[in-house]
């Protein structure tokens, strides 16, 4: 059986959601059963954002997860938060910029990217998420590049730019994840 658990967090405005929703609907593409289970604070901006991605071939008796084979954290400052989140024998997947916690469990893989560098350097915060995905994809292999961007062109299909720039995202993403393993 193959299962694969994600959880993404960060704060409103990171795209934390929308790449929950790409991983989600790629995820149903290519297993039987996918969730999506999104978590965010009454603020649009600012306020903390999580969701959680579960897909499977056999059923998915709950949506709800205490600790994931795959944790993504853009804010580093909630570090200490999220490494309790981590399943042993995991993978966390980190935005370096701001990281000040230590590491109090060696159980897990850890990986400390630089995606709100690139993200600032394409010139949109908001691209750290698309960026932090294709990185967990690369990294963890369960689904495809292909998938994604599919998925991706549908959301973002009738405007050209706007599409451009997110696979831009999503594949500068991928590289780094490669580069990181």
């Amino acid at each position: 059986m193959v299962r694969g658990e994600v959880v993404m967090a960060g704060i409103g405005g990171m795209g934390v959601l929308v790449a929950g929703q790409i991983l989600s609907h790629a995820a149903f593409q290519r297993h039987k059963h996918a969730s999506y289970v999104p978590s965010y604070g009454f603020a649009r901006r600012g306020g903390n954002s999580e969701y959680t991605v579960i897909f499977s071939d056999e059923k998915i008796s709950s949506p709800i997860l205490d600790q994931a084979q795959v944790v993504v954290l853009l804010d580093s400052s909630q570090f200490g938060v999220y490494e309790s989140r981590v399943r042993p024998g995991g993978v966390f997947i980190v935005e370096k910029s701001g990281l000040t916690a230590d590491r109090e469990r060696q159980d897990y893989k850890l990986y400390m990217l630089p995606t709100m560098e690139i993200a600032v350097s394409m010139g949109a915060s908001v691209l750290v998420g698309l960026i932090m995905l294709g990185a967990c994809v690369a990294i963890i292999g369960s689904i495809s590049q292909r998938l994604i961007e599919a998925e991706l062109r549908i959301r973002y299909g009738d405007n050209e730019k706007s599409l451009a720039r997110n696979i831009e995202a999503f594949r500068r993403g991928l590289e780094l994840g490669k580069s990181a393993k």
